[in-house]
């Protein structure tokens, strides 16, 4: 294995991949599903290198047209904007299988989880408007020097088990909503799934069909207002969404009173897992007899950007891609494009509004400490993969609750039961029986 000094030179360390380069970016349907456009008949180019290198031929160069894409050596100064990561970083990037969080740039990028070192040269507003490029570009090199990253395959589902209809609901600070809701299973725990920021229930579709979970649960799953097959609100006209901790638990509440399922267990990722522990706080209000927060924990902290609803940047490209890059790289191919899909397929605004609530707006660093764990039983599940809101974050949080229990999901990300249901109902299973086990 090549020593990380060798790494402070990119080309030299990846000539024989940089070769192979132009025919990948030619027969790559997913690159060329970017690249051919007539809006691309100008070229860009953008660097990649390794931090403290010389400017002058150490840089590799793309240049991204519609005809053709090439691989070149030179400067980060003929680069609109370059991608720069200390060698150490980049040796991790390149490894056959890479371990979290550098499975994507946007992982060694932290953002609210900086990596020292990593930073843009140049352009940043390109930077964020050209990700679909730079982030398939970095994978075919990815691929040309190692291989292709060996992901698991998933069973086709044969029959779909689930049923959906529309149901009105008063929600506090959002209004009347038009809401629509999923449910499969006919098992004796009722158990509530909620999608994440930006997205809708279609996420749990793999948890809802998995025959272990049909015969013991009663599964549903809903859009909030104004995501995926939800009616928007009156109140809030077309970009001004925004989720507090009222309007989402309230929405919660609303769902659960008027579908009246039996002291239901609340489970979510993301901002979903967050508002978990709000219910568990809140557990009487709703009515809540469990939570199993995914990706949760008691605040989480970022500087805000505004590039997910930037009139500059392609939302349905900028936040597919950004959710691209939180997951694990061994999830299934087909799992991880549904993500990419479901996060190009939302309203402007929505994804932004949403991650109100996820960073800064839900606080619970002072009330978790508060939950009553016999009446509301809390378990965490956080996926490995996850570099935003990671394994070790739960584990802090999940000291401070008397009685709770967290677990890290191997080989899982950001969203765990969308990227690898067959890897997630296992843990999901376990962390019903024990808040079944534990209740009053």
């Amino acid at each position: 294995m090549a020593s990380t000094r060798a790494w402070s030179d990119l080309p030299v360390q990846l000539q024989s991949a940089l070769l192979k380069l132009p025919s990948l970016f030619a027969t790559d349907s997913q690159f060329q599903a970017f690249a051919n456009t007539l809006e691309n008949e100008d070229h860009f180019t953008f660097g990649v290198k390794s931090a403290g290198a010389d400017k002058t031929w150490a840089i590799i160069l793309i240049r991204v047209s519609k005809s053709k894409t090439l691989a070149s050596i030179g400067s980060y100064e003929d680069a609109l904007f370059t991608l720069s990561a200390l060698p150490q970083q980049w040796e991790e990037f390149f490894k056959a299988v890479p371990l979290a969080p550098y499975q994507s740039y946007w992982g060694l990028l932290g953002l609210n989880n900086k990596q020292k070192g990593v930073e843009i040269l140049g352009d940043e507003m390109a930077f964020w408007k050209f990700a679909p490029f730079w982030r398939r570009a970095l994978e075919l090199l990815h691929d040309a020097h190692c291989g292709p990253i060996k992901a698991e395959e998933e069973p086709e589902t044969e029959e779909d088990h689930i049923v959906g209809r529309y149901i009105y609901a008063n929600v506090p600070i959002w209004g009347r909503s038009k809401i629509f809701y999923e449910q499969s299973g006919t098992g004796n725990q009722d158990i509530v799934f909620l999608h994440t920021a930006g997205a809708d229930s279609r996420q749990y579709h793999g948890v809802m069909n998995n025959p272990e979970m049909r015969r013991k649960c009663n599964m549903i799953a809903f859009d909030l207002p104004g995501h995926g097959r939800s009616f928007p609100t009156e109140k809030l006209p077309p970009g001004t969404h925004t989720t507090t901790e009222d309007s989402y638990v309230g929405a919660i509440t609303a769902m659960v009173k008027a579908l009246k399922p039996n002291k239901p267990i609340i489970c979510g990722a993301s901002m979903a897992g967050q508002v978990c522990l709000a219910v568990a706080i809140r557990a009487d209000e709703v009515g809540a007899g469990g939570t199993i927060p995914l990706q949760g924990c008691d605040y989480l902290h970022m500087e805000r950007q505004s590039h997910d609803r930037s009139p500059n940047i392609n939302q349905s490209l900028f936040n597919a891609e950004l959710a691209y890059g939180m997951m694990s790289p061994t999830a299934p191919l087909k799992n991880r494009q549904l993500i990419w899909h479901l996060y190009s397929s939302q309203a402007y605004g929505i994804f932004h509004g949403d991650l109100d609530f996820y960073f800064g707006g839900w606080d619970g660093r002072s009330r978790v400490g508060n939950i009553d764990t016999k009446k509301c039983p809390v378990y965490m599940l956080t996926g490995e993969y996850d570099w935003s809101n990671t394994p070790a974050m739960a584990q802090a949080t999940c000291e401070k609750i008397p009685g709770a229990k967290h677990k890290t999901m191997l080989q899982l990300g950001h969203f765990p039961a969308t990227e690898n249901p067959g890897r997630f109902v296992p843990y999901l299973v376990e962390a019903i029986e024990h808040i079944q086990g534990t209740r009053e």
